[in-house]
Formats: structure tokens, sequence, C-alpha cells
């Protein structure tokens, strides 16, 4: 369970500090973040959770991020939750489990869906249960040809979390989506980029230089435009026309305050490249 305000109780993952289970780093503008327990195929610790929301708010406010990418070390992306990190809650009262999946999974989905810079999932191995939402909640998903997606909650007799029934229906359709979470099949990289789960399919070692090329790509891009276009698209989904045009109005005449929509239609004018600065 989530801690109270006044709770003092030291939470943190007894496997290793936050800063070692989550790496991170900033490179030319864009924040790498990487799960990092690849001898328990990346299961995500209530405190790992924590850090990965943490640091995608710090990407949506620093001008110096343009892009994210998140990724995982060794032979698993995310291999579902690892609830042994989590507060010692004490015995459970109804509204315990649906306050623990909104402040802990739908929380986690919700901080990929909302952060203000693009984000790209580097699939590298199995992506099982909430790590594979984890993935199809990014903008754009890149995955290893060894990595495959499972959902994995029917074989525990369980609902699926993480925001999986809105996902999986916006991206593949009703009937792919209850396929996959009705049989919890394995269902291999090349198999999800065919379904519309996966943009890109690349051999395992090209995976990171992908993941860097696509990333750069975002970073010199016009920021605020992705920005506001990502909202357009993620809400259009969940809009009837009216109210999708008006947000698209709208969303012109917030970028056309930025520097880069200024930017680029002198470059076009003047016949030569853009620079954007992401403002």
């Amino acid at each position: 369970m989530p801690s109270s305000p006044e709770d003092t109780t030291d939470h943190r993952d007894p496997s290793g500090s936050p800063e070692s289970l989550i790496l991170h780093a900033t490179d030319n503008g864009v924040s790498w973040i990487t799960l990092n327990r690849p001898e328990a195929m990346n299961a995500v610790t209530w405190g790992q959770r924590e850090r990965v929301i943490a640091l995608l708010a710090e990407a949506s406010a620093d001008p110096g991020v343009r892009a994210v990418v998140l990724t995982a070390t060794g032979r698993g992306f995310c291999a579902g939750a690892d609830l042994r990190g989590a507060p010692v809650a004490g015995d459970r009262v109804p509204g315990d489990v649906a306050r623990t999946i909104r402040l802990g999974a739908q929380r986690l989905i919700a901080a990929v869906l909302d952060c203000e810079k693009p984000v790209i999932a580097a699939v590298n191995g199995t992506a099982a249960g909430i790590g594979a939402h984890l993935a199809f909640a990014c903008d754009l998903v890149l995955a290893a040809e060894s990595a495959n997606f499972i959902e994995v909650f029917v074989r525990r007799g369980l609902v699926p979390d993480g925001g999986g029934a809105y996902l999986l229906p916006r991206l593949i359709g009703p009937q792919r989506a209850k396929e996959l979470m009705f049989l919890g099949d394995s269902l291999p990289a090349r198999d999800a980029e065919r379904l519309g789960l996966v943009n890109r399919t690349v051999p395992d070692e090209e995976l990171a230089a992908t993941a860097r090329a696509w990333a750069q790509r975002l970073a010199e891009g016009p920021t605020r435009s992705i920005a506001l276009t990502k909202q357009l698209v993620n809400a259009s989904l969940d809009s009837d026309r009216a109210t999708a045009f008006a947000a698209e109005a709208m969303a012109q005449e917030i970028n056309m305050t930025t520097q880069d929509a200024n930017e680029g239609v002198a470059s076009f004018v003047e016949r030569r490249a853009p620079k954007y600065r992401g403002i």
C-alpha cells in the first residue's frame, strides 16, 4: 500500500538503491531511463516505479530534455510488477486494491502518456503484464527480434491493470485485444509489429543504436510542437469531432507563439534547413 504522509518507514528496494535499480543519464537532449534488475527480468518494484515517474516528470519540466528513451538491461524489458519492495499494509479493507492500482500501476502508465516529451520504448526482451503496458504507453516502440509481449494476467486469474484494457483496444481493436488478454499467449516482436503494437523490429544488436538515432531526431525537432501533437493524438481517441477540432485549433494557436514555429516558417521561406531550439 502507498504510504501515508506521516509514514517514515524506509521503503527502499532491498536489492539496491533506486539510483542503481533505475539508471539515468541525459545525452544530447535525450533522457535515458534504464530498468536495471536483470536478475529479476526487470520486474518493477515500488521504488523503481516511483523513480521512473519522477524522472518522467523531470523530463517534462526540463527544457534541456527533448526526448526520452525507456529501456532495460539484460534479457528482459520488464517481467511485470514485483511487490516485494512495496510498503507493508495491514489488514485489507474494501477499497484498498482499487487505491493501490490507481496510485501504482495506473500512475506509472499515466506518467508515460502525460510526459510532455516524446517517449521511445526500446524493448530488449520479454515485456509481460505491466511491463507490456509500459511499452505500449510509449509514443514509439522499438523491439529487438528476441523480444516478446505477454498479457500474463489471465494466467494468474487476474484482471489486467496498468491501463491494459484501455491501451490495447485503441492500438489494435477490441477483438485482437481480447485474444491477447483472454489467452495470455506470448506474442513475438515481429507479430507485435504486424498487429501495430510495435513501430519497428530490429536485430538485437541494433536496438540501442536505432533507439539513439530515433531519439536524436526527436531531440532535434520542434519540441513544443511534438508535445502538442502528442496531446492531440492521445485525446482524439476519446473525443468527438467537434472537441477534437477545437483542441486542434487551440493547439495551433499555442504553437504559433513558439520560437520553433517561427523558425520553421522562416526556414521554409528562406529555403534552408530549420534549426529548432525546443522553445
